[in-house]
Protein backbone atom coordinates (compact mmCIF):
# COMPACT_ATOMS: atom_id res chain seq x y z
CA UNK A 1 0.00 0.00 0.00
CA UNK A 2 1.40 3.43 -0.82
CA UNK A 3 1.73 5.92 2.02
CA UNK A 4 -1.67 6.70 3.53
CA UNK A 5 -3.78 9.57 2.24
CA UNK A 6 -4.76 12.30 4.73
CA UNK A 7 -8.14 10.62 5.27
CA UNK A 8 -6.59 7.18 5.73
CA UNK A 9 -4.06 8.60 8.21
CA UNK A 10 -6.82 10.17 10.28
CA UNK A 11 -8.70 6.88 10.19
CA UNK A 12 -5.59 5.09 11.48
CA UNK A 13 -5.41 7.46 14.46
CA UNK A 14 -9.16 7.32 15.12
CA UNK A 15 -9.17 3.52 15.02
CA UNK A 16 -6.25 3.28 17.43
CA UNK A 17 -8.10 5.54 19.87
CA UNK A 18 -11.40 3.70 19.53
CA UNK A 19 -9.99 0.17 19.72
CA UNK A 20 -7.42 0.79 22.45
CA UNK A 21 -3.99 0.48 20.84
CA UNK A 22 -1.24 2.87 19.70
CA UNK A 23 0.55 3.18 16.39
CA UNK A 24 4.32 2.59 16.45
CA UNK A 25 6.12 5.66 15.13
CA UNK A 26 9.57 4.53 14.02
CA UNK A 27 12.45 6.91 13.42
CA UNK A 28 14.42 6.14 10.25
CA UNK A 29 17.50 7.68 8.67
CA UNK A 30 18.44 5.20 5.92
CA UNK A 31 16.75 3.08 3.29
CA UNK A 32 17.92 0.03 5.24
CA UNK A 33 15.98 1.19 8.29
CA UNK A 34 12.93 2.01 6.14
CA UNK A 35 12.92 -1.53 4.75
CA UNK A 36 13.36 -3.04 8.21
CA UNK A 37 10.52 -0.97 9.63
CA UNK A 38 8.10 -1.72 6.80
CA UNK A 39 8.83 -5.44 7.00
CA UNK A 40 8.29 -5.46 10.77
CA UNK A 41 4.96 -3.69 10.45
CA UNK A 42 3.80 -5.95 7.62
CA UNK A 43 4.78 -9.17 9.42
CA UNK A 44 2.87 -7.91 12.47
CA UNK A 45 -0.21 -6.97 10.47
CA UNK A 46 0.12 -3.48 11.93
CA UNK A 47 -0.26 -0.05 10.44
CA UNK A 48 2.38 2.41 11.56
CA UNK A 49 4.26 5.65 11.09
CA UNK A 50 7.78 6.25 9.81
CA UNK A 51 9.29 9.50 11.02
CA UNK A 52 12.37 11.58 10.34
CA UNK A 53 14.34 13.73 12.77
CA UNK A 54 16.14 16.85 11.51
CA UNK A 55 19.51 15.21 12.30
CA UNK A 56 18.49 12.13 10.27
CA UNK A 57 17.43 14.37 7.40
CA UNK A 58 20.75 16.19 7.57
CA UNK A 59 22.56 12.85 7.43
CA UNK A 60 20.47 11.71 4.46
CA UNK A 61 21.20 15.00 2.68
CA UNK A 62 24.96 14.36 2.88
CA UNK A 63 25.38 16.62 5.92
CA UNK A 64 24.55 19.70 3.88
CA UNK A 65 22.89 22.88 5.08
CA UNK A 66 19.57 21.82 3.55
CA UNK A 67 18.30 18.98 5.76
CA UNK A 68 14.83 19.27 4.22
CA UNK A 69 16.28 17.75 1.04
CA UNK A 70 17.33 14.66 2.99
CA UNK A 71 13.83 14.37 4.47
CA UNK A 72 12.35 14.55 0.99
CA UNK A 73 14.67 11.78 -0.24
CA UNK A 74 13.69 9.48 2.66
CA UNK A 75 10.00 10.29 2.21
CA UNK A 76 10.07 9.58 -1.52
CA UNK A 77 11.86 6.28 -0.86
CA UNK A 78 9.16 5.34 1.65
CA UNK A 79 6.39 6.17 -0.82
CA UNK A 80 7.90 3.74 -3.32
CA UNK A 81 8.91 0.96 -0.95
CA UNK A 82 5.62 0.97 0.98
CA UNK A 83 3.75 -0.12 -2.16
CA UNK A 84 5.07 -3.65 -1.62
CA UNK A 85 3.24 -4.17 1.69
CA UNK A 86 -0.40 -4.72 2.63
CA UNK A 87 -0.51 -2.17 5.45
CA UNK A 88 -1.13 1.55 5.82
CA UNK A 89 1.91 3.69 6.60
CA UNK A 90 2.01 7.34 7.63
CA UNK A 91 4.98 9.71 7.24
CA UNK A 92 5.90 12.20 9.95
CA UNK A 93 8.74 14.55 10.84
CA UNK A 94 9.91 14.59 14.45
CA UNK A 95 11.17 17.29 16.86
CA UNK A 96 11.66 20.38 14.77
CA UNK A 97 12.98 23.02 17.17
CA UNK A 98 12.19 26.72 16.62
CA UNK A 99 15.67 27.42 15.30
CA UNK A 100 15.25 24.64 12.70
CA UNK A 101 12.00 25.90 11.20
CA UNK A 102 13.57 27.79 8.30
CA UNK A 103 15.91 24.98 7.22
CA UNK A 104 13.65 22.00 7.90
CA UNK A 105 9.94 22.30 8.59
CA UNK A 106 8.97 25.36 6.54
CA UNK A 107 10.64 24.02 3.36
CA UNK A 108 8.78 20.72 3.82
CA UNK A 109 5.45 22.50 4.24
CA UNK A 110 6.27 24.56 1.14
CA UNK A 111 7.04 21.36 -0.76
CA UNK A 112 3.60 19.95 0.10
CA UNK A 113 1.97 23.26 -0.90
CA UNK A 114 3.80 23.09 -4.22
CA UNK A 115 2.80 19.48 -4.78
CA UNK A 116 -0.86 20.15 -4.07
CA UNK A 117 -0.93 22.94 -6.66
CA UNK A 118 0.26 20.32 -9.15
CA UNK A 119 -2.37 17.82 -8.02
CA UNK A 120 0.24 15.56 -6.40
CA UNK A 121 -0.30 14.04 -2.93
CA UNK A 122 1.54 15.38 0.11
CA UNK A 123 4.87 13.80 0.96
CA UNK A 124 4.09 13.83 4.70
CA UNK A 125 0.98 13.19 6.77
CA UNK A 126 2.12 15.11 9.84
CA UNK A 127 4.88 17.27 11.24
CA UNK A 128 6.06 17.98 14.77
CA UNK A 129 6.87 21.41 16.14
CA UNK A 130 8.83 21.20 19.38
CA UNK A 131 8.63 24.57 21.09
CA UNK A 132 8.46 22.98 24.52
CA UNK A 133 11.47 24.86 25.89
CA UNK A 134 9.87 28.18 25.05
CA UNK A 135 7.48 29.92 27.45
CA UNK A 136 4.09 28.28 26.95
CA UNK A 137 2.45 31.38 25.44
CA UNK A 138 5.23 31.69 22.84
CA UNK A 139 5.14 27.95 22.14
CA UNK A 140 1.38 28.14 21.55
CA UNK A 141 1.65 31.26 19.39
CA UNK A 142 4.14 29.62 17.04
CA UNK A 143 2.23 26.34 17.11
CA UNK A 144 -1.02 28.07 16.13
CA UNK A 145 0.57 29.65 13.06
CA UNK A 146 2.00 26.31 11.94
CA UNK A 147 -1.23 24.43 12.67
CA UNK A 148 -3.31 26.82 10.58
CA UNK A 149 -0.90 26.52 7.67
CA UNK A 150 -0.73 22.72 7.92
CA UNK A 151 -4.52 22.43 8.15
CA UNK A 152 -4.89 24.14 4.78
CA UNK A 153 -3.08 21.22 3.12
CA UNK A 154 -4.54 18.39 5.26
CA UNK A 155 -1.41 17.89 7.36
CA UNK A 156 -1.64 17.16 11.09
CA UNK A 157 0.64 19.05 13.48
CA UNK A 158 2.17 17.41 16.55
CA UNK A 159 2.62 19.85 19.43
CA UNK A 160 4.66 19.44 22.63
CA UNK A 161 4.03 21.31 25.88
CA UNK A 162 6.01 20.47 28.97
CA UNK A 163 9.61 19.49 28.36
CA UNK A 164 10.24 15.82 27.65
CA UNK A 165 13.83 15.64 28.89
CA UNK A 166 16.86 13.89 27.47
CA UNK A 167 17.65 14.24 23.80
CA UNK A 168 17.43 12.22 20.63
CA UNK A 169 21.18 11.63 20.47
CA UNK A 170 21.99 10.62 24.04
CA UNK A 171 19.42 10.53 26.84
CA UNK A 172 20.23 12.44 30.03
CA UNK A 173 18.05 11.82 33.11
CA UNK A 174 19.30 15.05 34.67
CA UNK A 175 17.33 17.14 32.16
CA UNK A 176 13.85 16.14 33.33
CA UNK A 177 11.85 19.30 33.95
CA UNK A 178 8.55 18.33 35.54
CA UNK A 179 5.17 17.26 34.28
CA UNK A 180 2.63 18.99 32.04
CA UNK A 181 -0.12 20.24 34.32
CA UNK A 182 -3.89 20.00 33.71
CA UNK A 183 -3.95 23.80 33.56
CA UNK A 184 -1.37 23.79 30.77
CA UNK A 185 -3.33 21.14 28.89
CA UNK A 186 -6.50 23.22 29.16
CA UNK A 187 -4.64 26.27 27.83
CA UNK A 188 -3.35 24.26 24.86
CA UNK A 189 -6.85 22.96 24.12
CA UNK A 190 -8.42 26.42 24.33
CA UNK A 191 -5.85 28.01 22.04
CA UNK A 192 -5.68 25.28 19.38
CA UNK A 193 -9.37 24.35 19.35
CA UNK A 194 -10.93 24.52 15.91
CA UNK A 195 -7.75 25.45 14.03
CA UNK A 196 -6.99 21.99 12.63
CA UNK A 197 -6.19 18.47 13.71
CA UNK A 198 -3.22 18.05 16.01
CA UNK A 199 -1.50 15.50 18.23
CA UNK A 200 -0.31 16.47 21.70
CA UNK A 201 2.94 15.30 23.33
CA UNK A 202 2.93 16.13 27.07
CA UNK A 203 5.61 15.50 29.67
CA UNK A 204 4.70 12.82 32.21
CA UNK A 205 8.08 11.68 33.48
CA UNK A 206 9.17 10.35 30.10
CA UNK A 207 12.66 11.05 28.77
CA UNK A 208 14.28 10.61 25.39
CA UNK A 209 16.94 7.95 25.32
CA UNK A 210 17.28 4.49 26.82
CA UNK A 211 17.63 3.83 30.56
CA UNK A 212 18.04 1.00 33.02
CA UNK A 213 14.83 -0.40 34.45
CA UNK A 214 13.57 1.69 37.34
CA UNK A 215 15.54 4.84 36.40
CA UNK A 216 12.51 6.74 35.13
CA UNK A 217 9.39 7.64 37.06
CA UNK A 218 6.87 7.72 34.24
CA UNK A 219 3.40 8.64 35.50
CA UNK A 220 0.57 8.04 33.02
CA UNK A 221 -1.81 9.41 35.65
CA UNK A 222 -0.73 12.84 34.36
CA UNK A 223 -2.54 11.97 31.13
CA UNK A 224 -5.65 10.78 32.93
CA UNK A 225 -5.83 13.93 35.05
CA UNK A 226 -5.40 16.11 31.98
CA UNK A 227 -8.20 14.37 30.09
CA UNK A 228 -10.44 14.56 33.16
CA UNK A 229 -9.82 18.31 33.58
CA UNK A 230 -10.51 18.84 29.89
CA UNK A 231 -13.85 17.06 30.00
CA UNK A 232 -14.88 18.83 33.19
CA UNK A 233 -14.23 22.29 31.71
CA UNK A 234 -15.54 21.69 28.19
CA UNK A 235 -17.60 18.57 27.54
CA UNK A 236 -17.39 14.81 27.81
CA UNK A 237 -16.40 14.75 24.13
CA UNK A 238 -13.32 16.94 24.72
CA UNK A 239 -10.28 14.73 24.31
CA UNK A 240 -6.59 14.77 23.41
CA UNK A 241 -4.82 12.41 21.03
CA UNK A 242 -1.63 11.94 23.06
CA UNK A 243 1.85 10.99 21.82
CA UNK A 244 4.25 9.04 24.06
CA UNK A 245 7.80 10.33 23.59
CA UNK A 246 10.72 8.66 25.31
CA UNK A 247 9.08 5.25 25.43
CA UNK A 248 12.31 3.25 25.14
CA UNK A 249 12.88 0.86 28.05
CA UNK A 250 9.38 1.52 29.41
CA UNK A 251 7.61 -1.44 31.04
CA UNK A 252 4.78 -2.85 28.95
CA UNK A 253 2.26 -2.17 31.71
CA UNK A 254 3.24 1.53 31.73
CA UNK A 255 2.87 1.74 27.95
CA UNK A 256 -0.56 0.14 28.06
CA UNK A 257 -1.72 2.34 30.91
CA UNK A 258 -0.76 5.39 28.85
CA UNK A 259 -2.74 3.98 25.91
CA UNK A 260 -5.82 3.68 28.15
CA UNK A 261 -5.55 7.40 28.85
CA UNK A 262 -5.41 8.47 25.22
CA UNK A 263 -1.99 7.70 23.68
CA UNK A 264 -2.48 6.88 19.99
CA UNK A 265 1.18 7.11 18.86
CA UNK A 266 4.43 6.08 20.55
CA UNK A 267 7.85 6.99 19.21
CA UNK A 268 10.54 4.35 18.74
CA UNK A 269 14.14 5.43 18.33
CA UNK A 270 16.76 4.38 20.92
CA UNK A 271 15.63 0.75 21.10
CA UNK A 272 15.39 0.34 17.33
CA UNK A 273 18.78 1.99 16.83
CA UNK A 274 20.34 -0.54 19.19
CA UNK A 275 18.50 -3.38 17.44
CA UNK A 276 19.98 -2.14 14.16
CA UNK A 277 23.57 -1.83 15.41
CA UNK A 278 23.87 -4.97 17.53
CA UNK A 279 23.89 -7.41 14.57
CA UNK A 280 26.48 -5.25 12.80
CA UNK A 281 28.77 -5.32 15.83
CA UNK A 282 28.30 -9.08 16.20
CA UNK A 283 29.12 -9.66 12.53
CA UNK A 284 32.30 -7.54 12.66
CA UNK A 285 33.49 -9.11 15.90
CA UNK A 286 32.94 -12.60 14.49
CA UNK A 287 34.71 -11.73 11.22
CA UNK A 288 37.32 -9.34 12.53
CA UNK A 289 40.35 -10.52 10.51
CA UNK A 290 38.38 -11.08 7.31
CA UNK A 291 36.76 -7.64 7.50
CA UNK A 292 39.85 -5.60 8.34
CA UNK A 293 42.50 -7.29 6.15
CA UNK A 294 44.69 -7.86 9.22
CA UNK A 295 48.45 -8.29 8.70
CA UNK A 296 48.25 -7.44 5.03
CA UNK A 297 45.84 -10.24 4.12
CA UNK A 298 43.21 -9.56 1.45
CA UNK A 299 40.24 -10.18 3.68
CA UNK A 300 36.98 -11.81 2.69
CA UNK A 301 34.50 -9.78 0.67
CA UNK A 302 31.47 -11.34 2.36
CA UNK A 303 32.85 -10.10 5.68
CA UNK A 304 33.28 -6.47 4.69
CA UNK A 305 30.51 -6.09 2.10
CA UNK A 306 27.96 -3.68 3.67
CA UNK A 307 25.12 -5.55 1.97
CA UNK A 308 25.85 -8.55 4.18
CA UNK A 309 25.90 -6.87 7.56
CA UNK A 310 23.24 -4.26 6.73
CA UNK A 311 20.81 -7.06 5.90
CA UNK A 312 21.45 -8.35 9.40
CA UNK A 313 20.89 -4.82 10.72
CA UNK A 314 17.56 -4.60 8.89
CA UNK A 315 16.52 -7.96 10.33
CA UNK A 316 17.34 -6.76 13.85
CA UNK A 317 15.34 -3.61 13.21
CA UNK A 318 12.42 -5.68 11.95
CA UNK A 319 12.33 -7.87 15.04
CA UNK A 320 12.34 -4.87 17.38
CA UNK A 321 9.48 -3.28 15.44
CA UNK A 322 7.50 -6.51 15.76
CA UNK A 323 8.10 -6.49 19.52
CA UNK A 324 6.82 -2.90 19.68
CA UNK A 325 3.68 -3.82 17.75
CA UNK A 326 2.92 -6.45 20.41
CA UNK A 327 3.59 -4.03 23.27
CA UNK A 328 1.41 -1.33 21.70
CA UNK A 329 -1.29 -3.89 20.82
CA UNK A 330 -1.33 -2.74 17.19
CA UNK A 331 -0.42 -6.20 15.83
CA UNK A 332 -3.23 -7.62 13.74
CA UNK A 333 -5.09 -4.30 13.61
CA UNK A 334 -4.11 -3.09 10.15
CA UNK A 335 -6.95 -1.42 8.31
CA UNK A 336 -5.59 -2.54 4.96
CA UNK A 337 -7.92 -5.50 4.33
CA UNK A 338 -10.82 -3.13 4.92
CA UNK A 339 -11.92 -0.58 2.39
CA UNK A 340 -10.81 2.84 3.63
CA UNK A 341 -11.76 5.59 1.21
CA UNK A 342 -8.99 7.77 -0.14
Amino acid sequence: MPVATPYQYRTMLDTAKREGFALPAINVSTVTAINGALKGLAESGSDGILQILPCAAEFASGDTTTPAEGAIVLAEATHRLARQYDIYVGLHTDHCLPEQLDSFLIPLIEESERRRKLGVPNLFNSHMFDGSRLPLNENIRMGKELLQRCAQINIILEFEAGVVGGNEIEGDPETAEGMTTPEEMIEVFEELKGLGRYLFAPAFGNLHGSYKSGTLKIDPEVLRRGQKALRKKFSKEADFDFVFHGGSSSPVETIREAIRYGVVKMNLDSDTLYAFTRPVARHLFQHFEEALRVDGEMGVKSAYDPQIYLRKAADGFTERVKEACKDLMSAGHSLFPKQVAA
